[in-house]
């Protein structure tokens, strides 16, 4: 890895062979080759300028929705965290985030400034960077319904600003291009009465605290529902609901509150996570003939 000893200068963090368990809710997974932390936007985009065009580059949001398998990630992984990247405004009907705030954030911003439709931010276990890139949801709302705008850096550094319809979104899907790091993102809200639209928050979060295992070390839902199914269900039907699962650690398994939640209870591989994933969609299929699709990212070497 000669390209390590050559990276450009950088003004935020960059660091070799850094574990990227402790930076993911799961708590596994291997090292980044190197790791770098932009200082804003401009050190980003220097960055991508002068980085060799062969280098595999990866982004890493606040790690809520990702495996990274033990055997680490090849090439620079990127991860927008501080201030630079989590600032949220209002002005108007619109706000605007940066890609490394956090959906709810943007939830509670909403309601602060009386607007509505973006309540169910608050449900999503997330950042604003995935929610573009996943056509992030829940509850019967998406991000799709709600998003004006976009901007981000494409693999050169170059500048990319899109509209709603560019994403060409669709469920948990957009056709926009994998190697956009998104930098800010604009939505259109609705004015009602801030305590309303804060009474819907604390519905969707009361919820959220009783159906799903939001204090274990989870990836949030593991699958997409596929039409017609409720993919948490396929998985109870199938036997799932609690079972362990070993490839070569501790083990994990789904929740018995949500099983559609994949947990680690603590001594897990990311070969444990990934392949109790694997191991149930076999099993589904084969039982129903139904496929059930990732909607967690893994990443990295096996």
């Amino acid at each position: 890895m000669a390209w390590r000893d050559t990276l450009p200068p950088v003004r935020g963090k960059l660091l070799r062979d850094e574990p990227l368990g402790p930076y993911t809710w799961f708590r596994v997974g291997g090292a980044a080759d190197a790791l770098f932390i932009p200082a804003d936007a401009d050190d980003l985009a220097d960055f991508l300028k002068a980085l060799d065009p062969a280098v595999p580059v990866t982004v890493l949001g606040v790690g809520s929705n990702v495996i990274v398998r033990d055997g680490g990630v090849e090439g620079v992984v990127i991860r927008l965290a501080g201030r630079a990247w989590g600032q949220v405004s209002v002005e108007g009907d619109l706000i605007k985030a940066g890609a490394g705030a956090l959906d709810s954030m943007v939830a509670r911003a909403s309601a602060k400034a009386g607007l509505a439709g973006l309540e169910f931010y608050a449900g999503i276990p997330g950042a604003v960077g995935g929610a573009l890139t996943m056509n992030a949801g829940c509850y019967g709302s998406e991000t799709k319904d709600v998003l004006v705008s976009a901007w981000g850096l494409n693999r050169a550094g170059e500048r990319v600003d899109y509209d709603l319809a560019d994403f060409g979104y669709t469920y948990r899907h957009s056709e926009a291009p994998a190697d956009i790091i998104w930098v800010e993102a604009t939505w259109r809200g609705t004015p009602d009465d801030p305590a309303a639209v804060q009474a819907r928050i604390d519905e969707i979060t009361a919820r959220r605290e009783q159906t799903q295992p939001i204090r274990e070390k989870t990836g949030g839902s593991t699958f997409k529902n596929p039409e017609g199914h409720s993919s948490w269900r396929l998985v109870d039907e199938a036997g799932w609901r609690g079972k362990l699962f070993k490839a070569t650690g501790g083990g994990a398994k789904f929740s018995e509150l949500h099983s559609n939640f994949m947990i680690n209870p603590g001594e897990a591989t990311a070969a444990d996570i990934e392949g109790l994933g694997e191991a149930v969609r076999a099993d589904v299929l084969a039982k129903t003939g139904v496929q059930l699709d990732w909607e967690i990212r893994r990443i990295g070497r096996k």
